[in-house]
């Protein structure tokens, strides 16, 4: 009995040191002594070359810790205990606690991440990682997939060489970056989607934002050769232009001009897929009069959704294959043109809960059909598609609104000459 008290009050202590250490002097040497000999003592087992546990679901936990990459990680100075404080000597191995698998061990170790980390996870919580998580994907990345808790090192955990760790999920967009102008200039995932907070890519602006942060100039040397520079910037994604090998398509988002932003799908009320569903009855995409009605689902309570098409890329790994400025695309003909092939695959999407895109295939004709103009009122301009159907309706509405104006003054104008006239012969 005694013995168990004394070990347990050893450990206490030692983990009372350990955790002073965080504030402790540079020259508290025998705290930094009791540690290195606690590591010391934990390293003797845990050094031992697969070393490992079975658990209760069949999983093999591995055990061994490499204790030369250990001493160079940014938590040697902090020692096991921090992280590990409910193993003590007493109860080590601990028998009686049951893990039920190598990845719920990992969920339930994560958590104590967020006790010296906490500005970080907050910045996490925010992303799509989370998002995923939260929605029941119990395998989307949490902390320590990304970062070995022995082995975090103070130059960060992405290696531009492999990609790791964003290459163990995404390899075949890594392998895309990495032919990439941005792949041999060896700029990480980071820079780009941001290490902690990371958002879907087609969410927002964000990702242009960051275009434009390294392009700064990008706009105005854009405007001394491309028409309407701006509004191309506004409904063209980088890559459209700049991954020459890619496959475009148009997307034609729901956008409450109201609220200055995208239609996002209300949390637990999936209402977009099953009113696509509802309006496409030949499960063929969305045609002219479907689109229509979809639409006016989304304004039964208020006219405030419309449709702002955007020029993009078909996938992700596409995205990610951006050349040389020399090799971007800059005839404009190659979608100024009648039948061009960006305008052959359309989507209508709305935001998912978890941020990213949900999307329903559109027929290719709603971009050109009498039914549809005003469906795509937020994306077509007048020349800009060359569908020529709805640039000759559209110069007949323009004429028409002129003409019915000229048509008034000119029928007042005789009207008013012919009274005089008349007046004129009366007096005489």
């Amino acid at each position: 009995m005694h013995g168990r008290r004394l070990a347990t009050l050893v450990m206490v202590a030692l983990f009372g040191l350990a955790g002073a250490l965080i504030v402790a002097r540079p020259d508290a040497r025998a705290a930094d002594g009791a540690l290195a000999k606690l590591v010391e003592q934990c390293l003797g087992c845990h050094s031992v070359k697969g070393l490992e546990m079975a658990l209760a679901n069949g999983d093999k936990l591995t055990l061994q810790v490499d204790g030369e990459v250990f001493a160079k990680s940014v938590h040697s100075r902090f020692g096991c205990p921090v992280c590990h404080a409910g193993t003590s000597l007493e109860n080590h191995p601990p028998v009686k606690k049951k893990i039920a698998g190598s990845r719920e061990y990992s969920l339930e170790m994560n958590k104590i991440c967020q006790t010296c980390h906490a500005p970080i996870f907050e910045l996490y919580e925010g992303s799509i990682h989370a998002s995923l998580f939260r929605d029941g994907n119990s395998y989307a990345p949490v902390c320590t997939d990304c970062h070995s808790p022995h082995a975090v090192m103070a130059k960060g955990a992405y290696d531009t060489s492999t990609g790791a760790p964003c290459s163990k999920c995404h390899d075949p967009i890594f392998k895309a970056y990495a032919g990439s102008v941005h792949g041999q200039a060896t700029l990480g995932c980071a820079n780009c989607h941001r290490a902690h907070d990371v958002t879907p890519a087609t969410a927002g602006d964000r990702l242009k934002n960051t275009c434009l942060g390294c392009h700064s100039d990008t706009l105005a040397s854009h405007q001394k050769w491309l028409p309407n520079a701006k509004r191309h910037f506004d409904a063209v994604a980088c890559p459209a232009c700049h991954s020459p090998e890619a496959k475009r398509k148009v997307d034609l988002r729901l956008y409450d001009r109201v609220a200055q932003q995208r239609v996002a799908e209300k949390q637990g009320v999936p209402q977009f897929e099953s009113w696509a569903r509802s309006a496409d009855a030949k499960g063929a995409g969305l045609d002219a009069m479907a689109l229509h009605s979809l639409l006016r689902e989304f304004n039964r309570e208020d006219n405030r959704t419309t449709l702002r098409g955007r020029l993009e890329v078909s996938t992700g790994v596409e995205a990610h294959q951006l050349a040389k400025s020399a090799r971007a695309i800059q005839d404009c003909t190659t979608c100024h043109q009648q039948g061009a092939d960006p305008f052959q695959s359309v989507t209508v999407s709305v935001v998912g809960p978890d941020g990213r895109p949900v999307r329903y295939g559109a027929q290719p004709e709603v971009l050109s059909s009498i039914i549809s103009v005003d469906s795509v009122s937020g994306f077509y301009a007048i020349g800009g598609t060359r569908i020529k159907l709805l640039d000759w309706l559209l110069a007949l509405a323009v004429l028409g609104g002129i003409g019915v104006p000229l048509g008034h003054l000119t029928v007042s104008w005789l009207v008013r000459k012919y009274a005089k006239r008349i007046g004129g012969k009366e007096d005489s």
